[in-house]
């Protein structure tokens, strides 16, 4: 078993409040792993914390290994760790196509002159229309971001991180703000994601959850409830009191 992703007693306090306390994860390579927890569980605090947003008052963080806990955000990126968001992070002007390209050129240490490498590079070419086709974006490929249905839009920010080439994907709540005919969208997007990177999933919606993930850890207060596979999670009575709403002696 290889450990792609893992935390040693994380935490971290705002003052008197302990936000992330005493976190301790083990995510193997290529893992399907989804984080949940109710609203205040710490569950992007715990984000934070690994992509270098945060630093933690308490332990360390290692990629593949690598102790990780002190280095910038960009150099996290550099190591193969990135993130979607909450909310959209993109460039409303640009097309999915210069978006994708951008990344791909950044990606190479082009980013300064994406443009006229986006056109010289028949590599390049190949790399950003295969993942808009992935990502089902290849239709609107020369649309403006900002005029796409908000479920493209999520889809394109996913595709975004995809260009990076990330090791460990961390995909913050992608169905949020989605309306429901466009959900499906999303489902298909993540189902995408190449089976080599390690995916960490934090989402509310447990329809994505249970058919995205092999195995769940509960959040709550700020610490790890407990974690497991899908049916051991869905069945354990902490978890329905907690989070699916369920009286625990239900």
């Amino acid at each position: 078993m290889t450990i792609a992703l893992q935390t040693i007693g994380l935490t971290k306090r705002f003052g008197g409040i302990t936000a992330t306390n005493d976190v301790t994860l083990n995510i193997e390579a290529g893992a399907r792993h989804a984080l949940i927890g109710p609203n205040g569980a710490g569950k992007t605090t715990l984000i934070n914390l690994l992509t270098g947003v945060l630093r933690p008052t308490a332990g360390r963080i290692l990629l593949n290994g690598a102790d990780i806990t002190g280095l910038p955000q960009h150099k996290r990126v550099r190591l193969g760790m990135v993130r979607t968001f909450q909310i959209n992070q993109l460039f409303g002007d640009l097309t999915p196509l210069e978006t994708v390209g951008l990344a791909i050129s950044e990606r190479r240490g082009a980013g300064t002159d994406w443009w006229r490498v986006a056109g010289s590079k028949p590599g390049l070419n190949a790399e950003i229309a295969g993942i808009l086709e992935r990502f089902r974006l290849a239709d609107v490929r020369n649309v403006r971001s900002a005029t796409l249905p908000y479920g493209r839009q999520r889809l394109l920010e996913i595709a975004v991180a995809i260009a990076c080439r990330p090791q460990v994907l961390l995909l913050d709540e992608p169905a949020a703000g989605v309306p429901d005919e466009e959900r499906h969208e999303i489902l298909a997007g993540i189902a995408a994601l190449p089976k080599d990177v390690t995916i960490v999933l934090i989402e509310h919606d447990m329809d994505i959850v249970f058919s995205f993930a092999e195995k769940i850890s509960v959040m709550v207060n700020g610490a790890l409830l407990t974690e497991g596979t899908v049916d051991e999670v869905a069945n354990d009575p902490r978890v329905k009191a907690v989070y699916l709403g369920e009286a625990a002696d239900a």
